[in-house]
């Protein structure tokens, strides 16, 4: 028989009616003979009771100085084992066996960074025992052990990653992504109205997407996917629509699907655009300088653009007075635009096509939007704009490449 890896999040199991929702689709596949390992989120979000930020809401009082890393870690993993418990009654109510495991007891070994833990080592035994009884294994997310048996959370993301590599650990035949909405869309439904579902998309589109903005699901879990060669589904828990299928787009795929030169348009906010002036016969030095001084005071940047004359990059809004202090103390005296947004134009077709930056200048120019900055690579055009002109700015891209047909 098959594996399946089924993944539900937080908002897929908040209230009895999604739970219910939940159960459907495990009965589902389980008709169709799929040996099924579930993995769940948290319930809920920020505020709910078992949400993992509420949790952690226990503990802000006394300040979450005084809360060791490791401890703040036994305190994140309690939420998705409450999750996996309950799943599991209300399998077993309904004459479906069950089993429950920790990420560590299902075989996650991690290195000792609490907080932020990476995958050393699959020890998948313990599954594949329950599946051999014919059991649902239900599995806590986002969570794993070290060697010594400490519990560790996995960071941004950490029930997606939890669902891959027990995909890629299981051979499964696929990891089924649940969430809130129908797949993966050409743009944010929020902002773009007649964003498109997409049917198909490669392993690298969608990791674009995920770097640049899109939250259906954490890159670090389809790279692992795709190092692993296994198919993943983006799909609604409140729908029976099989969503957006994730996988190499090969001769296997639809012709039309492969010519697609534009697969998507995402977005990301509440950057500041920082310019940095090379000094007088220091024009070797400026980059060096400056990116050591980010990176010695953990100040993350993005949207590089280097020359002799100096550098030019973005960091995030709550970076920028740090990084601008930091510039200025090594003798620099930057230049800052606040209040900016990053918007990407993703596409694995657009490699070699001509024409694809004269579209989108010609879309923004239109709307006498003024591009800041722009950067490329082969699936990906990044341009930073005012933060005020982003929502036109997505528009106009979604339609000039046509994404809404």
């Amino acid at each position: 028989m098959a594996i399946l890896v089924q993944k539900f999040g937080g908002t897929s199991l908040s209230t009895a009616t999604a739970r219910e929702r939940v159960i459907v689709h495990i009965k589902r596949e389980r008709q169709a003979a799929y040996q099924l390992v579930i993995v769940v989120s948290a319930m809920g979000r920020k505020g709910e009771p078992y949400a993992t930020d509420t949790l952690l809401g226990l503990t802000s009082g006394n300040g979450q100085a005084h809360l060791p890393v490791r401890e703040r870690d036994l305190l994140m993993c309690c939420g998705e084992i409450i999750s996996a418990v309950t799943m599991c009654s209300l399998l077993q109510a309904s004459g479906i066996p069950a089993v429950v495991l920790t990420g560590g007891q299902a075989g996650i070994i991690t290195d000792a960074k609490f907080g932020n833990a990476k995958i050393v080592e699959m020890k998948p035994q313990a599954i594949l025992k329950h599946l051999a009884e014919q059991s649902v294994v239900i599995v806590a997310g986002f969570q794993g052990r070290t060697a010594e048996g400490e519990l560790t959370t996995l960071g941004r993301g950490g029930s997606d990653t939890s669902a891959t590599a027990l995909g890629a650990a299981l051979q499964a035949e696929r990891v089924d992504i649940y969430t809130d909405v129908n797949g993966i869309l050409t743009a944010d439904p929020r902002i773009v109205k007649n964003a498109k579902p997409l049917s198909v998309v490669g392993y690298g589109e969608i990791c674009n997407m995920a770097r640049q903005g899109a939250k259906v699901i954490h890159p670090r879990a389809v790279e692992i996917a795709q190092q692993a060669g296994v198919p993943l589904r983006v799909r609604s828990t409140f729908s029976d629509d099989e969503g957006t299928l994730v996988t190499h787009l090969d001769g296997a795929v639809n012709l039309s699907v492969k010519d697609r030169h534009v697969t998507g348009i995402a977005h990301v906010e509440g950057v500041t655009q920082i310019s940095v002036q090379a000094q007088q016969d220091q024009e070797c030095d400026v980059q060096l300088q400056v990116f050591q001084a980010m990176a010695s005071h953990q100040i993350s940047v993005d949207f590089i653009n280097v020359n002799l004359g100096g550098a030019v990059y973005t960091v995030f809004d709550s970076d920028a007075e740090h990084a601008i202090s930091v510039l200025r103390k090594i003798g620099y005296d930057p230049k800052a635009v606040t209040g900016c947004a990053k918007v990407s134009v993703i596409g694995g077709g657009m490699n070699g096509v001509p024409g694809i930056m004269a579209r989108i200048v010609e879309a923004l120019a239109e709307l006498d939007i003024p591009i800041l900055q722009s950067a490329d690579s082969n699936s990906t055009i990044w341009v930073l704009v005012r933060q005020n002109d982003m929502v036109p700015a997505l528009r106009a891209l979604h339609a000039k490449f046509e994404l809404h047909l």
